[in-house]
């Protein structure tokens, strides 16, 4: 049974997080349609390959911020008919949508710097170059930073393989200027391609990290033991509750999905382990606002295997001592 905590506490908490997401995924668009139109300038006017690959991934950032925009807003809308435990794997769709996009971008601009490599081309207008790209990290920079604070209102998945990407763009840009330095000034533009090359090997390990993220969200992968043990704590707090077994966590977007079974005297009544339950409940709200709770009371030592596909066993089923335990949680 999920029971909300009072003063619906988790429903602001949601609204807050959702918001957040909303104003940054709005900011982040913005700053792409600014990067692109710096770097065509920039490009047109040197001739650089370290920007021409700043450039293609700079349009790519629009692409991947674009869809998280939307993917976000979808993944904020209350559950339906169809969507009973909500939209929130709509996140890790865009993420998965990211990583591809950014794996494209690092093969163009990886095939790019190794024909320059064999071909040099020279830079020219190096300043203009080098404005544009310093004028691109510190937008970057800015919009990183802002990311980085609605992340931790949120918890977003979306937004932060998106603040991912653009951290990567960062190191990027500062290999960009490398390039374009070397290619004006130094008259070096086999380091220009060079760099290029480099951004795009960066750009491929980023898109790996946020591949494997996604992934884990979208195949429900558990959350980390230490948060599992300090659920346990929670509801174990109370002594009435004498063994927690069948524990089962994962994401849906911001909200954290918690499932597990508990053991109570089987001489209570109805009426009071409900009780019991939710106040266990709301222990686990006060740390987890954003969560959906479903809490099976168990009668100690009579229980018996149950639950479907993936029932307890009957060790599992028997009686625990009141402390925390490493059992199979999923």
């Amino acid at each position: 049974m999920t029971i909300p905590a009072p003063d619906n506490t988790p429903v602001s908490a949601l609204e807050d997080a959702h918001s957040a997401t909303r104003a940054v995924t709005r900011l982040s668009v913005g700053v792409a349609v600014v990067l692109i139109a710096l770097k065509a300038f920039a490009l047109g006017a040197s001739g650089s390959v370290s920007i021409l690959a700043s450039l293609a991934d700079s349009a790519l950032d629009l692409v991947a911020s674009l869809g998280v925009f939307f993917a976000v807003r979808w993944a904020a809308a209350p559950p339906d008919e169809d969507h009973r435990h909500g939209h929130g794997k709509g996140e890790a769709l865009a993420a998965m949508v990211q990583a591809g996009l950014v794996f494209a971008s690092a093969l163009f601009i990886g095939w790019e710097a190794i024909q320059r490599i064999f071909d040099p081309r020279p830079v020219t207008a190096g300043y203009w170059g080098v404005l544009v790209i310093l004028i691109s990290i510190a937008v970057t920079g800015w919009l990183v930073w802002m990311q980085g604070r609605a992340i931790k209102a949120s918890g977003s998945m979306a937004v932060e393989a998106d603040r991912a990407h653009y951290t990567a763009d960062l190191a990027a840009n500062a290999v960009v200027l490398i390039g374009v330095i070397s290619g004006a000034f130094l008259s070096a533009p086999g380091l220009d391609a060079a760099a290029g090359l480099v951004v795009a090997v960066w750009l491929f390990w980023g898109a790996y990290g946020m591949l494997k993220t996604a992934a884990d969200h979208l195949v429900d992968k558990a959350l980390p033991e230490s948060d599992r043990i300090a659920m346990t704590t929670a509801v174990l707090a109370d002594p009435r509750i004498s063994g927690v077994h069948q524990l089962r966590t994962r994401m849906s977007g911001s909200v954290v999905m918690i499932q597990m079974h508990v053991d109570l005297d089987p001489a209570l009544t109805l009426d009071a382990a409900h009780a019991i339950v939710v106040e266990a409940e709301n222990r686990l709200l006060a740390q987890w606002p954003a969560a959906d709770i479903l809490i099976h009371p168990d009668p100690r030592g009579r229980a018996e295997p149950h639950g479907g596909v993936f029932a307890e066993t009957s060790a599992e089923a028997a009686v625990e001592p009141p402390k925390i335990k490493k059992g199979p949680w999923a």
